[in-house]
């Protein structure tokens, strides 16, 4: 017996007849004769008496097409939950710097996403160390660390220690962001002796594995201004950056409509010759997905268009 034969036997009994039942299963009427015949012969038991008048149920017939219904039920019942079941939920995750050029490509990543796409996506701003706990530990699929170039071998070790995989996404320096409406605004580069009284609106977490915080710290945010805002987020370092004439911050360099956006311009510094790098990681068993892909490929588009032509003008500074 098999299911197939059970199929064919509760279609008989419906219709009495092999005829009509043939049709209806499309199969050849010796075909299904032939079916029922086996399907008594290893139940051991005559299911239909034949006549002239067609096919009718014995009450051995009566019980098994019960079962037989009842069993073809749970069949298209199982089928159905199969059938309906989502397929796994597709997840995106990324830890990044608090970059504007950054945000940008996510955006415009994001977009590209349908509407009715099943996926979870997670996007966390954040220093290196975080990122790379992110990483490591909290299931990320993959992050971008920025680090001044001089903090390049800190870096390689930890990628070749923790067996991940690397990839530069972006080379650059610093440029100055402030208010348009401050008297540095129009000029087309600035010193570092231009900055002394003005108010440094900084990230206040810098970290570099393998050395001290303090150390980090003073190489990062030199002594030279009296007054600093430290932040953790790029909302309110726009605000006070678009509400504070005084105040200005380094960056890397933002797309113009932001600029547009809080009233701000960026003008490179004369005196800034520091170098810094946005470099991709993931795990060097970890197989890119095609949403990472994507992702990776639009951040380097924008990168393109935001962060080379800036790059070219710090270049001849």
């Amino acid at each position: 017996m098999n299911f197939l034969h059970m199929k064919y036997a509760v279609s008989v009994a419906e219709t009495q007849s092999l005829n009509k039942s043939a049709a209806v299963l499309n199969v050849g009427q010796p075909n299904l004769s032939r079916a029922i015949k086996e399907l008594e012969d290893s139940l051991g038991v005559v299911l239909f008496e034949r006549s002239p008048r067609g096919m009718s149920l014995t009450e051995d017939g009566e019980m098994f097409i019960q079962y037989a219904r009842s069993i073809l039920k749970q069949v298209e019942q199982v089928e159905d939950v199969m059938h309906s079941r989502k397929k796994p939920k597709k997840s995106f995750s990324v830890a990044v710097p608090r970059a504007s050029y950054m945000c940008d490509a996510f955006s415009k990543f994001v977009s590209h996403i349908p509407a009715d796409e099943d996926i979870d996506i997670l996007y966390r701003e954040t220093n290196a160390a975080r990122a790379i706990q992110n990483l490591i530990r909290d299931g990320y699929k993959m992050c971008i660390l920025r680090y001044a170039k001089n903090y390049e071998q800190y870096y390689d070790n930890l990628i070749a220690e923790k067996n991940l995989k690397s990839e530069i996404i972006a080379e650059f320096r610093y440029v100055l962001l402030m208010n348009r409406d401050c008297h540095l605004a129009s000029q087309k580069t600035i010193k570092y002796s231009d900055l002394s009284s003005f108010i440094e609106v900084a990230h206040a977490d810098p970290y570099v594995p393998s050395l001290p915080f303090a150390v980090v710290r003073k190489d990062e945010l030199p002594d030279n201004t009296n007054q600093r805002i430290f932040v953790f987020e790029r909302g309110s370092q726009m605000e006070l950056l678009s509400q504070r004439i005084e105040c200005f911050m380094w960056v890397s360099p933002c797309p113009q409509y932001m600029l547009d956006r809080y009233n701000l311009v960026q003008v490179p510094c004369e005196d800034n010759k520091r170098v810094y790098r946005d470099v991709l990681v993931y795990g060097k068993d970890y197989k890119l997905s095609n949403y990472d892909k994507m992702f990776i490929e639009q951040l380097k588009r924008t990168k393109s268009e935001i962060i080379d032509p800036f790059g070219a003008i710090n270049e001849r500074n």
